[in-house]
């Protein structure tokens, strides 16, 4: 088997129009498939990079959990150097919490969705040591 990489993360959201216009203004997406099975799930991405949104239980409710728990983690997304800078930004002057990582390797920066889902923007172009 031979795969290209990931076509889409799905996403139980409280809201899909408002989830998908919180990634279309923070993020940069834009809406993929439209008109397609009467909006859900409702696709927005960039590049290769696919969201499908589908709606929560209306009795769903976001929880706390571990790092160790079976579920997704996050949702990490590749920026250069450049962007990375432009997200964190972007991101405080909407208000939106964020925290730094270095991992020696990369610089990832991690903040939530609406809906509590843990997103982390990562650049692998680090400043030049002085």
């Amino acid at each position: 088997m031979q795969l290209e990489g990931i076509d889409h993360v799905a996403l139980g959201v409280r809201d899909i129009e408002n989830s998908a216009k919180w990634y279309i203004e923070v993020l940069g997406f834009e809406r993929l498939h439209e008109g397609m099975w009467d909006g859900v799930p409702t696709f927005i991405g960039k590049g290769d990079t696919g969201i499908a949104l589908f709606p929560a239980s209306p009795d769903a409710q976001s929880t706390t959990l571990t790092r160790r728990d079976i579920r997704m983690l996050h949702l990490a997304f590749r920026a250069n150097r450049e962007n990375f800078l432009a997200a964190q930004r972007e991101l405080e002057k909407r208000g939106i919490k964020f925290e730094f990582q270095d991992h020696e390797i990369a610089h990832s920066i991690y903040f939530s969705d609406p809906d509590g889902h843990q997103l982390e923007i990562t650049t692998y172009e680090l400043p030049k040591p002085s």
